[in-house]
């Protein structure tokens, strides 16, 4: 009996091992043959081409920004297997550039269906690039099934701008309407304690405040009264229009409709925004019409701008020399973070990196961000101090937005350049505390102990705030304010008069700044490309592009945390919430995880309540 249990249990082994034999060896064939496969891949298949008379299409799919941060996998779930996307603002102005003198492109076209926005900005700065590729003579052709405001600013730059028979032209202006909660915290209990000085720092008035102040109304009326003179003005520009009939059509969109019976593309058909109306199959005829047939489809002849650039690669490929562009997008946090937040610890390492390698020449900083941790904000600027002195040119290009800590931390360039629709400024600073005492109290928990100095555990947020804690952070405010005055002062070669009288807080546009003298000059990434060139004294050179890598624990971590948003679970109602109680739940939850990700160790922050249309 016991032989025949060991027969059994050698039987079952052997078994297992054969299995497990199967296992290793069928996880290696299949490795081989997707190695073999890659190869092949590789070396075998054929590069994408450019047949003369071709149309380059810009079809941006998702946002356009700065930089391009990694989908998080769920996400492709929630988006049932399509990603929102995302388009980085460099590659479609170089592709455009690049199509300009290139002989085998005939023809632009955009198409704007899946484009979600990005900032006035950077639409504008892509439309320069297109008004350029104009000058060629080579037409440029644009479509939407409808046209939101953002979608219609850039398809405007065509000579020929096509609508779907049932679409529209979505043009309303802008607007900032902000939550206040400052009733809910009050019914709640909670205190929330602001040091701050300059009166248009509005960041924390949402929880101080039940309505905007008169301050940030002023401020915000002509911050936006600017960004849409720019808008509208290019909108007429390039469709003959004038800006008051723009103006009208915007204003008198009612009217519009009822003449025209409520179809709304006959209303922007007569406006003049559009030049005609096409369906799907019309659009294609009218590209095979003026690029030509495929050779192996019935499509028009084209390439797309991630095909063109494999084609004509990126600028300078295999100079000796380089110029470092490193990207600063997002708010500004303590410590060392992956890209989608702009790190003290790691942007200084970024710049001192640059610093270090011969073969970077110049550094440029193109900062999209609205600031945040007030000490992140100095090591960064003390980076771009420190290359400077040793000899490297030192430019910041700002994009979309680069107001309070983004302008900080532009401070340390040797030229500031902005776009006229940039949202700058908002020179100024302030520290948040909540106070919890009164909800713990409501609820029968106390709060107790000893401690050895009257500062040990005043700021703890279960406990009434101290008052000397109160006036030293007021103190430390105040001071954080004059330095910020005196950085600015030393940079732009401004009394610290001349800064407080544009600064306390207040944002401009690019445009305005410039007047001002907290912008050098106007011009997108190239221009400030360029004048990091000049100032280093190079011809040719190579654009790097330095990023944050994220660490295997950082990416565990990131989608760990990720999961429940990725799923579309609302985290503060506990469910799937909708409609406008899951609307204004939304609200909260983005305003307080955004404050959740502030760690400035002194608590004092440089950061604007802005963005930009």
């Amino acid at each position: 009996m016991i032989r025949g249990l060991f027969r059994f249990i050698y039987n079952v082994l052997r078994m297992f091992v054969r299995l497990l034999d199967l296992i290793v060896r069928g996880v290696f064939y299949a490795l081989l043959i997707f190695g073999i496969g890659v190869l092949v891949a590789f070396f075998f298949h054929p590069e994408p081409d450019v047949p003369a008379g071709s149309a380059l299409v810009l079809r941006p799919v998702g946002t356009i920004v700065e930089q391009a941060e990694l989908e998080p996998p769920l996400a492709l779930l929630r988006a049932g297997g399509a990603p929102a996307g995302q388009v980085r603002l460099a590659d479609l102005t170089e592709a455009v550039r690049r199509a300009r003198d290139d002989d085998r492109i005939a023809v632009l076209v955009i198409e704007t269906d899946e484009l979600v926005g990005g900032g006035l900005s950077k639409l504008a700065e892509l439309r320069a690039a297109i008004e350029h590729f104009k000058t060629s003579g080579k037409p440029v052709l644009a479509r939407g099934e409808r046209f939101t405001q953002s979608q219609y600013y850039l398809a405007s730059v065509a000579d020929e701008v096509h609508l779907s028979p049932d679409g529209f032209v979505l043009l309303r202006g802008l607007a900032r309407y902000g939550t206040y909660f400052k009733d809910a915290l009050d019914r709640l209990g909670v205190k929330v304690h602001v040091f701050r000085v300059g009166e248009y720092k509005s960041f924390s008035e949402p929880f101080t405040r039940n309505d905007m102040s008169a301050e940030d109304r002023e401020s915000t009326r002509d911050l936006l009264d600017g960004l849409w003179r720019i808008m509208r003005d290019d909108i007429a520009a390039s469709r003959k229009l004038t800006p008051d009939a723009v103006d009208a059509h915007v204003a008198g969109i009612r009217q519009a409709l009822e003449a025209s019976g409520g179809d709304a593309a006959q209303a922007a058909l007569k406006a003049g925004l559009v030049d005609r109306f096409s369906t799907r199959d019309e659009w294609r005829a009218r590209l095979i019409e003026t690029a030509g047939k495929a050779a192996d489809s019935n499509e028009a002849r084209s390439i797309d701008v991630e095909g063109y650039l494999a084609v004509v690669g990126r600028q300078g490929e295999g100079a000796s020399d380089s110029i470092a562009v490193i990207v600063a997008q997002g708010t500004i946090v303590d410590g060392m973070e992956p890209t989608g937040v702009v790190a003290g610890d790691t942007f200084a390492r970024l710049i001192r990196e640059a610093r270090e390698d011969d073969s970077v020449k110049a550094v440029v900083l193109r900062i999209d961000s609205p600031g945040g941790s007030a000490w992140a904000s100095e090591l960064i600027r003390r980076e771009l101090e420190l290359t400077r002195q040793a000899g490297k040119p030192v430019i910041a290009s700002m994009s979309s937005v680069a107001a309070s800590g983004g302008y900080w931390i532009a401070s340390g360039a040797d030229e500031i350049w902005a776009a006229p629709a940039t949202v700058t400024g908002s020179i100024g600073i302030f520290g948040l505390f909540p106070e919890f005492s009164e909800p713990l109290r409501r609820l029968g928990i106390g709060v107790d102990g000893v401690a050895t100095a009257p500062l040990a555990g005043a700021l703890d947020p279960r406990r009434p705030l101290d008052e000397d804690a109160a006036a030293a952070m007021q103190l430390s405010i105040e001071h954080g304010y004059r330095r910020f005055l005196d950085v600015v002062a030393q940079a732009r070669k401004m009394t610290t008069g001349e800064v407080d009288a544009v600064a306390r807080g207040r944002v401009w546009t690019g445009e305005a700044a410039s007047g001002l003298g907290l912008v050098d000059k106007l011009g997108g990434l190239q221009d400030a490309i360029a004048a990091a060139a000049a100032r280093a004294g190079i011809s040719e050179y190579e654009l790097v592009w330095p990023e944050a890598v994220d660490s295997f624990e950082q990416r565990m971590l990131r989608r760990l945390l990720s999961t429940g948003e990725d799923l579309g679970l609302d985290l503060v109602g506990g469910g799937l919430a909708s409609g406008p109680l899951g609307a204004l739940l939304g609200e909260v939850q983005r305003s307080t995880a955004e404050l959740l990700r502030w760690n400035d160790p002194r608590h004092l922050y440089l950061h604007c309540l802005c963005e930009t249309p």
